[in-house]
């Protein structure tokens, strides 16, 4: 029996549902006792409050929604899909006792590179989409196979080619056909979804066959770290090994989301798993049907967050106690990017996007990316305190475009520092032309606040606020100036090509 193996990635606990070829299966049995007479959920329709503040519930008893109907209905639209793929013997035997199928981190020492290669089964999950046969599974369950077969819930096995795939976003989109229509489910609302609602994930976990859990929807909008565009659903509901691919479904027998990930310290179920949504997962897949590829949408800026720092020097509102800055702070403009043709510029806090607010530079780069490129969008920035609307026509992303742009002006932190001029051979050692203006950091004395601040020798300063400096001496000036008015300088800076701004807290000017 083949069945699925998971990629660990970030801090080693978050997993990916890979497929595997480890044979055997190790099951677990729990049991749990249920006391009293009825099981019932609450669900909350009013808040009161007491005279001391304290919030009290009004709350009604619903009994647990039974998922019967909706299991028979749904569970023919869901697929056990297998995988030919060809790998190196040493893959299979550096694969640890739990099946994972991640190779240690250092070579076997038997010279691998000599063994045959050997072609394995892999196994994951999918569901169809339309009468003739699309469907949708994760990119990790069909790279690099050699060959795809479908296996319906009826029990029919059939040929599967792939029509796209999407590594960015673990998407792929198959092929299959059948002498008569097949069942299908469609996708659903994820924007619509909440916290606290009950979904069922289908799936084939361990090569098992069809298996239907159940559960809530525990958060949205999750990054995990495995790519720029993380925005997953987090869910309860138990998925394992085998359950990559396959449909997180909400009580109105729609798709909300793609079963991607889990965090498993084991390897097993802990009741944290992820899963693509599905606002996400249309617009993947109507290109991948359409053009075999995705086309994303391209700006042209780099932004970093708002911090409580930045407010003042960057006259913004302060945010509700409690509550962090919202907002995606540029801090460069690439050249001839729709940015610049725009009017966007360096130390603009974008703060909405076709009137849907920006809560950070990932919430930017994943709405930006979703846009069609030739489309138009309407930014709300805030730039020295004032907001503004700027029209901007998006481009399209191609995967060298950040390399092809350089950077118009760029932007970084410091204080307690010694400055030099941008001499020829300055600029050499740090990578810039003759187009930067600005002042070179030579030293940065221990302990000050440019050091905390994390400033370094070879640091570029081209700005300090609102301020762009184009030697020491402007630069020294621009720092005292803004340190009779408050304790922190906001420094934009060049390091390694990256632009940045760091706020410098200081009760001197210590330059």
């Amino acid at each position: 029996m083949s069945y699925q193996s998971l990629k660990e990635i970030s801090s080693g606990f978050f997993s990916f549902l890979r497929p595997n070829v480890k044979n055997g299966l190790a099951m677990s049995l729990l049991v749990g006792t249920m006391l009293g007479m009825n099981v019932n959920s609450v669900q909350a329709e009013g808040i009161l409050t007491n005279k001391t503040g304290a919030i009290q519930p009004k709350t009604s008893l619903q009994n647990l929604p039974n998922f019967v109907s909706l299991v028979k209905q749904v569970k023919p639209a869901v697929v056990s899909i297998t995988s030919r793929v060809t790998v190196d013997s040493a893959d299979q035997l550096t694969m640890n006792d739990q099946g994972d199928g991640i190779p240690f981190p250092f070579p076997f020492p038997f010279a691998p590179q000599q063994m045959p290669k050997q072609t394995v089964e892999a196994r994951g999950s999918g569901f169809i989409i339309s009468p003739d046969g699309y469907v949708v599974t994760n990119n990790h369950v069909v790279k690099n196979a050699k060959k795809i077969t479908v296996s319906l819930d009826n029990g029919a096995s059939l040929p599967a080619k792939i029509i796209g795939r999407d590594q960015k976003t673990d998407l792929a989109l198959l092929k299959i056909q059948y002498s008569k229509p097949f069942p299908f489910v469609q996708l659903g609302d994820s924007e619509g979804i909440e916290p606290g609602e009950w979904v069922i994930a289908v799936g084939d976990p361990y090569g098992l066959g069809g298996t239907v859990t159940a559960g809530i929807v525990s958060a949205r909008g999750r990054d995990i770290g495995d790519g720029p565009y993380d925005s997953f659903i987090q869910v309860d509901a138990p998925i394992n090994r085998g359950n990559s691919g396959g449909p997180l479904i909400s009580q109105d027998g729609k798709v909300i989301g793609v079963n991607t990930a889990i965090l498993s310290p084991s390897g097993g179920s802990i009741g944290i798993g992820f899963a693509i949504p599905s606002s996400t997962v249309k617009n993947v897949i109507n290109q991948l049907e359409k053009n075999g590829h995705v086309v994303r949408g391209y700006l042209g800026v780099s932004a970093q967050a708002v911090t409580t720092s930045m407010l003042k020097s960057l006259k913004l509102k302060a945010p509700d106690e409690g509550m962090q800055p919202k907002g995606a702070l540029v801090s460069s403009v690439a050249m001839d990017s729709p940015a610049e043709k725009g009017g966007v510029k360096v130390g603009d806090v974008i703060m909405a996007m076709n009137e849907q607010s920006i809560a950070s530079p990932r919430d930017l780069a994943i709405k930006v990316a979703g846009i069609s490129p030739g489309n138009d969008v309407t930014l709300k920035v805030i730039r020295e305190g004032l907001e503004k609307e700027l029209k901007v026509k998006i481009a399209n992303l191609s995967d060298d475009q950040k390399d092809q742009k350089t950077p118009k002006q760029q932007a970084r932190t410091n204080l307690g520092i010694a400055l030099a001029p941008l001499t020829p051979d300055i600029r050499q050692q740090v990578g810039i032309d003759e187009t930067v203006k600005g002042t070179v950091i030579t030293s940065v004395k221990s302990g000050s606040p440019a050091d905390q601040a994390g400033l370094q020798p070879g640091d570029v300063i081209v700005g300090v606020g609102e301020t762009t400096v184009s030697s020491p001496a402007l630069a020294v000036d621009a720092i005292r100036k803004a340190l009779k008015v408050d304790t922190t300088v906001l420094l934009r800076i060049l390091r390694g090509g990256q632009g940045l701004f760091v706020p410098v807290t200081t009760d001197d000017d210590n330059n």
